[in-house]
């Protein structure tokens, strides 16, 4: 209760007058994105490429150079290895090789055989096909498609088209910025990472729809109030709201991040990055592309919503 004392109870941030920055930081993130995505792409786990995932616990520190070394001369194609969690902890992925099952086992029977007593524990081995991969990666990206075809509908139903055109907008930029940070990082893209992309579009929506709750009671309480006051209004007495709600979901994802092992850090630190992206996005993103779009009044004609834009441009007072 005591943090609640020092935050402003109404503050006064002119959020409305730097929209067109905030707007191209967005716009400057996606861009990044993009390339990154166009360049380099996602370093897809097992789940979405196929092959197969060797889990090992070595005695010592692992000498991953070394390790690197005998497993290529094994001649099973491209072997990745990343150290995973602790040094003595080493995840190894391999392609899956031509031919059925036997196949698969006999070139896990060689890594075994390769490495010998240096291995102290065979935490796990996975295999998947490509043809599952496949499904997958097509199953991942319906579910996102859908997840933004359904918060897009619902916004609509609940309030206006303008407003689910915003949302929508902001949600995409979201998205798109989380993927480009699992490109950027090249933190491994599994089925885990997919489920944070659309924790984070959840999120993200829930802080838009908060702020576009309180823009649409404005709309019905001040008549006189110009546009760029009522938004900044909305968005000022939510603050305190989003602050909260965001550093203490950080506070708990860093812990987990921290101490929750290898396993969930990827999906953890998605959730970080995209917590502070979908809080930035409501301000930056949602709420001008709204102001742009045109909101209407109880009784305004659309006609007379459309003409706001430019006949507001210098309305930034906050007077009613």
């Amino acid at each position: 209760m005591a943090l609640i004392r020092y935050i402003p109870i109404e503050p006064t941030i002119p959020f409305l007058e730097h929209r067109l920055w905030t707007m191209a930081v967005g716009v400057l993130i996606m861009t990044v994105s993009l390339v990154s995505f166009a360049v380099q792409g996602l370093n897809f786990g097992v789940d979405f490429r196929g092959g197969m995932l060797i889990e090992i616990r070595t005695h010592e520190p692992a000498d991953l150079e070394d390790l690197r070394s005998r497993l290529g001369d094994l001649g099973l194609g491209p072997v990745t290895l990343q150290e995973f969690g602790q040094p003595t902890d080493v995840l190894i992925n391999l392609q899956r090789q031509e031919g059925a099952e036997g196949e698969q086992m006999a070139a896990v029977n060689a890594v075994r055989a390769e490495l010998g007593d240096q291995v102290a524990e065979y935490r796990r081995t996975e295999f998947v096909g490509p043809r599952v991969g496949e499904e997958l990666r097509r199953a991942g990206m319906m579910a996102t498609i859908l997840a933004m075809l359904g918060i897009g509908f619902y916004i609509w139903f609940r309030f206006e088209w303008n407003f689910a055109v915003a949302a929508t907008l902001a949600l995409v930029h979201d998205i798109i910025a989380t993927v480009g940070f699992f490109s950027l990082t090249q933190i491994e893209f599994n089925l885990t990472t997919l489920a944070a992309v659309l924790t984070v579009a959840g999120y993200s929506i829930n802080d838009t729809v908060v702020v576009f709750d309180r823009v649409r009671e404005m709309m019905r309480k001040y008549k006189r109030k110009s546009v760029p006051a009522m938004l900044n209004q909305a968005l000022n007495s939510t603050l305190s709201r989003t602050i909260l709600t965001s550093v203490t979901t950080l506070i708990a994802l860093w812990s987990l991040y921290l101490f929750g092992g290898e396993v969930i850090r990827g999906f953890t630190a998605g959730l970080i990055w995209g917590i502070v992206l979908g809080t930035f996005s409501t301000i930056g993103m949602a709420v001008p592309l709204l102001y742009y779009l045109g909101v209407r009044r109880p009784g305004q004609s659309e006609e007379e919503a459309a003409s706001q834009p430019s006949a507001r441009t210098a309305g930034t007072s906050q007077g009613s």
